[in-house]
């Protein structure tokens, strides 16, 4: 076993990992005739897509460049609150423009890298920023898997979308910011580590010269091409990174989408479904964000729009659904997977859960 990378390796201790491995087995049992079609229930290109932006996150981190930015940040933030305040809003705009996963894999290293520099705890920091994106991410059509379907599904436009979910949106980010306001301390920074790293700056070059094209790639749905050219570019240059990315995080979703999917599409879930009266807006939205809980909020939206029309209220549901539980949303996974400490679960939920239940009935009210 000493040849499988370490992340692989770790697996056998990872709780969250076994508990999907034994759902697919059971589901095996249960349904042994869909085995062959687990395939299919995979979102490959969003499986390339994640492990592209491991590599090249990976490849930026390894370059020492990413220490650098975190010694220039903390020279210009007096406080941790401050720091705290500018990061999590940070990571908010960029959900917005970039996408919720892509703008982890942009904050989280570098929130990791200032914290080891000023020997600070990074959980709470980068359970916050878990957060953040969720909220920001609701704004637009492209910020999550979940609001780039609706919005392909019913064409609605980009406006109207961001319109649409504009109320919601600004009264999470205000209540975060407020949370976040209290949850830090107002401690002076400090820089700890006074040996500057230096930066390979040919790894970091080459990491930039492909972020740009992957993500085009990516965005115009050929992510499978764009993972393939990173792949043979670091095959060629630095096989290490390859090596050394976080390949249980992709085994994990693996399993998470054919679990998730076979349970989505069992008799039993949608005859429980077409009895809740989801032509109420109230039995919709609230029917989105529990949903999104047990399923994650991408599938609980496909589903519920095979029973509403009413995008927006799904919108508002399942985006809200993306607090609470780890399982809510993709990128609550992501956060914690890049942090790496397996005691922050619990930190998370100490969070989320109270943010999903007043974001949760704020939205209900809201209706």
């Amino acid at each position: 076993m000493k040849w499988l990378p370490e992340s692989l390796r770790a697996l056998r201790r990872d709780v969250f990992f076994l508990v999907l491995l034994a759902v697919l087995v059971l589901l095996a049992i249960a349904k042994p005739a869909r085995i062959p079609d687990w395939p299919s229930l995979v979102d490959w290109p969003t499986i390339a897509a994640l492990a592209g932006l491991l590599l090249l996150t990976k490849a930026v981190e390894t370059s020492g460049a990413l220490h650098v930015a975190g010694h220039w940040l903390i020279e210009r933030t007096s406080t941790r609150r401050i720091a705290a305040l500018g990061l999590v809003a940070a990571t908010a705009l960029l959900s917005m423009l970039l996408t919720n996963d892509v703008s982890l894999f942009v904050m989280v290293p570098l929130t990791l890298s200032m914290c080891r520099i000023a020997r600070m705890p990074a959980t709470r920091l980068v359970v916050f920023e878990a957060l953040a994106v969720n909220a920001g991410s609701m704004l637009t059509p492209i910020g999550n898997p979940q609001n780039l379907f609706l919005w392909q599904q019913w064409n609605n436009g980009f406006g109207a979308f961001v319109w649409a979910m504009l109320p919601l949106v600004a009264i999470a980010l205000v209540l975060l910011l407020a949370v976040t306001a209290l949850a830090f301390p107002g401690t002076a920074l400090q820089v700890h580590e006074e040996n500057e790293q230096g930066v390979d700056r040919s790894l970091l070059i080459v990491a930039a010269v492909l972020y740009v094209p992957f993500l085009f790639l990516a965005d115009f749905h050929h992510a499978e091409w764009g993972l393939l050219g990173v792949l043979a570019v670091f095959l060629v240059f630095r096989r290490r990174i390859i090596a050394s990315i976080d390949w249980g995080l992709l085994l994990t979703f693996v399993l998470m989408f054919i679990d998730l999917r076979m349970l989505a599409g069992l008799d039993s879930v949608k005859q429980f479904l077409g009895g809740l009266g989801l032509d109420q807006p109230s039995h919709l939205y609230a029917t989105g964000a529990l949903a999104s809980q047990v399923v994650s909020n991408v599938p609980a939206a496909i589903l519920l729009a095979e029973y509403s029309k009413d995008w927006r209220t799904i919108a508002w549901g399942v985006n809200a659904g993306g607090f609470g539980f780890v399982l809510g949303s993709l990128a609550n996974l992501i956060a914690l997977r890049l942090l790496g400490e397996r005691k922050a679960w619990a930190t998370f939920h100490l969070w989320s859960l109270p943010f999903f239940l007043v974001i949760g009935l704020i939205g209900w009210a809201l209706l």
